[in-house]
């Protein structure tokens, strides 16, 4: 079967490395499709791109890499999403260079879906990992997918939590998406492809060049509501994702650590300078008017009681006791406990010492 020849123009230029988004979408407001860029003179491409440009244009693209990506596309997991793409995130429309072209491996609809970026240090400590994780699994559990860039240490766990919770996960690379980087997250980007997503706005075979990684980090942040810091060095590269975040308009949050950590130091950094500091899921739920989404029921309890919807989302995930929970929810004690017994029951809310009770999934 023959390609599309509207996905085959647009392929043909984004390949072209000469080519930057913004000479892309110059070209394309002046010229309307790709294919008439691909069938402009080259006095006609001249007069909007620099010479240089035109003539990369004119030569086209190595064949050998067309002929790769389009036998890529053959799999039906794998897509090519355009500008024109309705399936193209509409978050990234508000950002200063959203790319032409985004490679997608796995479940597009994901790209419009509300998301939080969670990033970190490579380094991660233990409980650093530990909790990208569980604020990864509590936010996908409440409304959130969630977004990383696949790199060891904290990303790397957002990923995996955001894969237990309801709303998954979606990485971002800094490589082609027939290139795992690294490599020992190849198991992490396989289940990523089967549950969630992998997107790249490089085209196929590009390798883990380390300026790639800064760039991707918009993409990042500007497929998201909000960014995350768990841990950064005063030197990380999670601090540049924060940078675009707040040039993007979107929430930036970060948790604190000791004092003594160098780990900490990035996102003390960024609450000194106005990010929120969070110290549970719900800081960030409730920030961003996520709690009382009906996407937060995990697949496990789809077909839970209305009421016990507004229940959870009043109690949120941190423990609660019964008045506080009552004040929130607008239910007399004798309502709400009935529920809680019956939410416990079925191991969605577990009871705590002190009368307290806690969302468990």
């Amino acid at each position: 079967m023959p390609p599309d020849q509207e996905l085959l123009a647009w392929l043909r230029l984004g390949l072209i490395a000469e080519l930057t988004p913004a000479s892309f979408r110059k070209l394309l407001g002046e010229l309307g499709e790709p294919e008439a860029v691909c069938a402009a003179s080259r006095s006609a491409l001249a007069r909007i791109v620099p010479s240089e440009v035109a003539d990369a244009i004119l030569r086209g693209p190595d064949s050998a890499v067309v002929d790769l990506t389009l036998g890529w596309l053959e799999n039906p997991g794998n897509r090519i999403i355009s500008l024109a793409d309705a399936a193209y995130p509409r978050l990234l429309l508000e950002i200063t260079d959203p790319p032409p072209l985004l490679y997608v491996k796995g479940n597009p609809e994901l790209l419009n879906r509300a998301a939080l970026a969670i990033v970190g240090s490579r380094n991660a400590s233990p409980q650093g990992g530990a909790n990208a994780e569980a604020f990864a699994r509590e936010l996908s559990d409440g409304g959130f997918t969630i977004i990383s860039g696949l790199a060891l240490g904290i990303d790397a766990s957002a990923h995996r939590g955001g894969l237990a919770g309801a709303c998954s996960s979606l990485a971002v690379v800094g490589t082609g998406l027939d290139i795992v980087y690294p490599a020992r997250n190849r198991d992490l980007a396989h289940q990523l492809a089967a549950k969630g997503a992998l997107v790249s706005e490089f085209p196929l075979g590009t390798p883990p060049l380390s300026g790639n990684f800064p760039r991707r980090n918009r993409l990042i942040s500007g497929m998201a509501r909000g960014c995350l810091i768990v841990e950064a060095a005063l030197r990380s590269g999670s601090l540049i994702t924060a940078r675009y975040a707040l040039e993007q308009g979107r929430e930036v949050f970060a948790i604190p650590g000791s004092i003594h950590s160098p780990l900490s130091k990035g996102c003390h950094q960024l609450i000194k300078q106005g990010a929120k500091l969070v110290e549970s899921s719900n800081d960030i739920l409730e920030e961003l008017g996520a709690v009382a989404r009906t996407g937060a029921l995990t697949p496990d309890n789809q077909d839970i009681l209305p009421e016990h919807v507004e229940l959870l989302a009043a109690l949120g995930f941190d423990p609660l006791d019964l008045d506080t929970l009552c004040e929130r929810s607008g239910l007399t004690p004798e309502s709400a406990s009935a529920m809680l017994l019956a939410l416990e029951l079925d191991g969605t809310v577990s009871r705590l010492p002190g009368g307290r009770f806690q969302r468990v999934r």
